[in-house]
C-alpha cells in the first residue's frame, strides 16, 4: 500500500459483525501485515427494538462465522481483535451474546488469550443523579432530559469514546468486546496509542467503522487503511475493489448531521479542509482533516416498552378503489373504531397504521409525488396496543374490514384484498421507542464503563 509513512495499519472486516466478508479477504489484508483487526458490532440505525428487548441484531450463527475466521487470524498473526457494539445495541446481554461465542470458540479450538469485557450499560440510580447534577443536555431534535424517562427505560447505555479500548490493551487484552461506542473509537484508540494525532485516528475509524464501503463496487468486505501523522491511506482488500477519490470522499460524508463537523467524545473532527489524492489505481491518501478537543461528553441511549404490535400484509389492484382509496381507508378506521368499541376497546386504546406501498408507503407525508396513480397498492397495516391481545383483536378487525368495506363503483363481492400468507395475522410482540437520546458530561472517560479481564 502507497503510504507516506506507515505507522499504524488496521483491517476492517465488515460494516457489522455477522454482515460476513469473504475469507479471501480477510486472509490477503492479513498478509499485508496488521496493527490491528476489528469490526464494528452495531448502530442505532435498525431502531430501539434491539435495545429494549435484548436481542441482537445479527443470528449468533451469522456472528460466530464472522468471530471464527477474525479470532483464529488474530491469533494466528499475534494482533488484536477489537469490535465495538457488541450484538448491535451494546447492552450487557448483547455483549455477553457475543463474548459466549469467543469463549465457546476459544474451548473448540483450543486458544489461549486475554479477553477483555467493557460494559456500556449505565446505572439508571446514577444516571438520575447525574441528571439532578446538571451534567445532561439535550440533543438537536431529541427529547429534553428527564429521569422519569430514565426509570422507565428497559436499559440505558452509554456511547464510550477510545479511552476504554486503549486502557483495555493497555491491560493486555488480545481480544477486546465492547458495548455501545462510538463506531470509530476502538481504531482511534489503536492509532492513538500508536503515538499519532487524534484527527488522523479518528478519520480512519470513520472510514474503518464500515468495512469496504468507502470502496468500490460496494460490498461487504475488508479494508486496510494506514494512519500516519498527516492523515490516512484507503485500500480494500479485495482484488477486484478500489477506492477512489470520489468513493472515499462520498462516503466520508455518511451518517452525520453535518457532512464535514464528526462530533465525537471529547473533541469535533472537522473535515472541511480534507483532501483526497489517488495515490495508486486501488487507494486514496486522505488528509486535511483536524480534531477540536472540547468537554468530554458521551452519548446516552435508552429505550422503553411502548406496546405490542401485531401486522398484515395485503394488496389489491381494483382501480376503483385505488382511485378512491383516502375516502376508503377513512370509512375502515371508523369502521374498526365501531367493532373494537363492541369489544370494549376504546379508539384511543390502540394505534392503527397503513403504509400504502406504491403510493406514499417510504415517505409517507413528505413524498413528493402526488399525481401519480399506481396500478397496484400494497398495504402494512399494523395495530400496536398495551398488550398483545388487545393489538391482534383490533388488527383481525382492521383485516377483515379492509377486505369487504364497500367503495363507490365496487363490482367484487368476495374480497377487496389479496393477502400472500395464511395465516394471514401476525403477532409481532414487544414495540420499544428511545426514551432516553442525550449527552452526559464525564469528568473521567474510563469510569462509566468499566473493563472486566479474562485470560482463556
Amino acid at each position: 500500500m502507497a503510504t507516506a509513512s506507515k505507522a499504524c495499519r488496521m483491517l476492517s472486516t465488515s460494516g457489522i459483525l455477522g454482515y460476513g466478508f469473504p475469507e479471501s479477504s480477510l486472509e490477503s489484508g492479513m498478509r499485508r501485515g496488521v496493527h490491528m483487526l476489528g469490526v464494528d458490532g452495531g448502530s442505532t440505525d435498525p431502531g430501539p427494538h434491539y435495545l429494549g428487548s435484548g436481542k441482537t441484531l445479527n443470528s449468533a450463527r451469522a456472528m460466530r462465522r464472522d468471530l471464527q475466521l477474525m479470532l483464529l487470524a488474530a491469533r494466528r498473526h499475534h494482533v488484536p481483535l477489537v469490535i465495538g457494539t457488541c450484538g448491535g445495541a451494546g447492552g450487557t446481554p448483547h455483549l455477553e451474546a457475543v463474548a459466549g461465542i469467543v469463549r465457546g470458540l476459544a474451548r473448540d479450538f483450543g486458544l489461549r488469550f486475554r479477553l477483555a469485557t467493557i460494559e456500556a450499560e449505565q446505572d439508571k440510580a446514577a444516571l438520575v443523579r447525574a441528571h439532578g447534577d446538571g451534567r445532561m443536555a439535550r440533543l438537536t431534535g431529541g427529547p429534553a432530559p428527564d429521569p422519569a424517562a430514565i426509570g422507565r427505560s428497559e436499559r440505558v447505555v452509554a456511547m464510550m469514546g477510545a479511552e476504554p479500548f486503549a486502557a483495555a490493551l493497555d491491560g493486555g487484552a488480545d481480544v477486546v468486546l465492547a458495548g455501545r461506542s462510538s463506531d470509530p473509537a476502538p481504531w482511534a484508540a489503536m492509532a492513538m496509542r500508536a503515538g499519532l494525532p487524534a484527527a488522523p485516528a479518528w478519520y480512519a475509524g470513520k472510514m474503518l467503522e464500515c468495512g469496504a464501503t468507502p470502496a468500490v463496487p460496494k460490498g461487504h468486505d475488508c479494508l486496510l487503511v494506514d494512519v500516519d501523522r498527516d492523515g490516512v491511506v484507503l485500500e480494500p482488500a479485495a482484488a477486484e475493489r478500489r477506492c477512489t477519490p470520489s468513493s472515499v470522499a462520498n462516503h466520508s460524508l455518511h451518517e452525520n448531521p453535518s457532512p464535514c463537523i464528526h462530533v465525537e467524545p471529547g473533541g469535533i473532527l472537522d473535515t472541511t479542509d480534507c483532501r483526497f489524492e489517488a495515490v495508486s489505481d486501488r487507494a486514496v491518501r486522505v488528509s486535511g482533516m483536524t480534531w477540536d478537543p472540547q468537554p468530554y461528553t458521551v452519548k446516552l441511549e435508552g429505550a422503553e416498552l411502548a406496546g405490542y404490535r401485531a401486522i398484515t400484509v395485503c394488496g389489491t389492484r381494483d382501480p376503483l378503489l385505488v382511485a378512491t382509496l383516502d375516502d376508503f381507508l377513512a370509512r375502515v378506521r371508523e369502521a374498526v373504531a365501531t367493532k373494537a368499541a363492541a369489544l370494549g376497546i376504546a379508539e384511543d386504546g390502540y394505534r392503527l397504521m397503513v403504509r400504502r406501498y406504491g403510493i406514499d408507503g417510504v415517505m409517507g407525508a413528505a413524498e413528493p409525488v402526488r399525481d401519480a396513480r399506481p396500478h397496484e397498492v400494497g398495504f402494512v397495516i399494523e395495530v400496536v396496543a398495551p398488550d398483545q391481545d388487545t393489538a391482534d383483536a383490533v388488527l383481525a378487525l382492521a383485516r377483515v374490514t379492509m377486505l369487504h368495506t364497500d367503495f363507490p363503483g365496487r363490482l367484487c363481492r368476495e374480497g377487496n384484498m389479496a393477502f400472500p400468507y395464511s395465516p394471514s395475522d401476525i403477532a409481532a410482540g414487544p414495540v420499544y421507542r428511545f426514551s432516553v437520546f442525550q449527552t452526559m458530561t464525564v469528568d473521567d472517560p474510563l469510569a462509566p464503563f468499566p473493563i472486566t479481564y479474562e485470560d482463556l
